[in-house]
């Protein structure tokens, strides 16, 4: 065996990306990803999926429960080591960063598809589940489901978001379409209506007005007044299904959709034309989904059960940016310490 001595020049030389990396970046990137290409149950193979956080270097690090099924992720804006996350079991919350998990949803509320902190109001979290909208104003210790104005059927609700700029009002996204509650989720309203689920509801982070949304089979749509009317986007294809829309926090102009069938649609005038950004991407381009570093403003794209990619041109060249035989369920941007 042999040892060899670097230089001090040298080795502090090698160590200042990583620091200019570290230093530069004012959001930390949470991914809830499953990671369990090739498992089966019964299968000897180990994986770690469930939340995983970037660190300085570009790896990931493994933050609380082995759960393959976290679907959703959101923090308490005052303390970030209380987070709550969207599971197959229930909405489970931590206090202490990941350590310890308590399941906060008794037994009629399960398989919640996404959760989100109030943030107007942080001990408020509101739950989209199968069964309708859940809310609860104490952190999660007790939940009330709050479905006033939602239909008898077609209440399965896959995505909800509270606008940060309007106390009180929050969109849903349903299998019948967008619901808007302007008064903490006590009641709703309808106001895009679609025959297929809405897959993800999302606000600009330039204008508070402007929302977005993206269904299974119904395309994509824009509203510009707060979520209270929606036009479809007519360059986008609604015979398949769009998993997720992301706004480009360093560019008004920018949106990407990732869709199982189309891959990445990119635009780069917000939302008039769109084009498929595939090239360099490996086939077939099953992407899970897409999210916008609001740092640098690349293009995160997931691709299913083969691995995590980043574009610094907004989808026009590739390269692979790790989580080998993933499936990513959410990108999360938390502000750090160091903003």
């Amino acid at each position: 065996m042999s040892l060899k001595f670097i230089p001090l020049a040298a080795l502090l030389a090698s160590f200042l990306p990583l620091i200019a990396i570290g230093q530069d970046r004012t959001y930390d990137l949470y991914v809830c990803a499953a990671v369990n290409r090739n498992y089966v149950i019964g299968s000897k193979i180990t994986t770690t999926s469930g939340l995983h956080l970037r660190q300085a270097n570009g790896q990931w690090a493994h933050v609380g429960i082995n759960d393959p099924s976290i679907f959703a992720v959101s923090f308490d804006p005052r303390d970030h080591n209380t987070f709550y996350t969207a599971a197959l079991n229930g909405a489970l919350r931590t206090v202490n960063g990941g350590d310890s998990w308590r399941v906060t949803t008794s037994w009629d509320i399960t398989e919640p598809k996404d959760v989100c902190v109030d943030p107007h109001n942080p001990d408020r979290v509101y739950l989209a589940h199968p069964g309708g909208i859940a809310v609860s104003d104490d952190r999660g210790m007790t939940w009330t489901k709050r479905e006033r104005g939602l239909p008898d059927r077609g209440k399965y609700t896959q995505t909800i978001e509270v606008d940060r700029s309007r106390k009180g009002h929050i969109l849903a996204g349903c299998e019948s379409g967008i619901y808007l509650s302007q008064n903490d989720a006590r009641s709703w309203r309808k106001t895009l209506v679609t025959e297929e689920t809405v897959n993800d509801v999302q606000q600009s982070p330039h204008d508070p007005d402007i929302w977005a949304a993206v269904t299974q089979s119904a395309g994509a749509y824009i509203s510009r007044n707060g979520g209270r009317s929606w036009t479809a986007f007519d360059q986008v294809p609604s015979e398949a299904a769009l998993y997720n829309i992301a706004f480009d926090p360093t560019n008004p102009g920018r949106l990407a959709i990732g869709s199982y069938t189309y891959g990445v649609l990119a635009s780069e005038d917000g939302g008039a034309t769109w084009k498929p950004r595939n090239e360099g991407l490996p086939k077939p381009h099953r992407i899970w989904r897409v999210g916008v570093d609001p740092d640098s403003g690349t293009l995160l794209a997931s691709l299913y059960q083969k691995a995590l990619y980043e574009s610094s041109d907004f989808g026009k060249t590739w390269k692979k940016a790790g989580l080998e035989g993933s499936a990513i369920n959410s990108f999360v941007f938390l502000p750090n310490s160091r903003k």
